[in-house]
């Protein structure tokens, strides 16, 4: 499988983590920062949060690892949760954005 089929359904997995608190996906809301596959098929992933103390972050990040680590082929998963850039509204996708009423 190629880089770019593995990396469409780590998003497609990724797409079925939320946040408790918010009913759109963490990857429409503009969460996932970078999502890299080596060539060992191990997977880097950065990811942040609506905000530094949410007390979801740890159910969503295992939400997250869990789901990318059942996708056929992937190695090792790193998960970094990182704060730079901060999260904003800006981050969020159209459909996001619609679907909380910012649009």
């Amino acid at each position: 499988m190629e880089k770019y089929q593995i990396e469409e359904k780590i998003v497609e997995m990724i797409k079925t983590v939320y946040d408790p608190e918010i009913p759109v996906n963490i990857y429409d809301l503009g969460l996932i920062y970078r999502i890299e596959v080596q060539d060992d098929n191990s997977v880097e992933i950065d990811m942040t949060l609506t905000a530094p103390n949410c007390p979801a972050a740890d159910f969503m990040m295992e939400d997250v690892r869990q789901k990318v680590e059942s996708v056929e082929g992937i190695g090792e998963v790193k998960l970094n949760l990182v704060f730079e850039p901060e999260w904003s509204q800006d981050l969020m996708t159209e459909e996001a954005k619609l679907e909380l009423g910012f649009l």
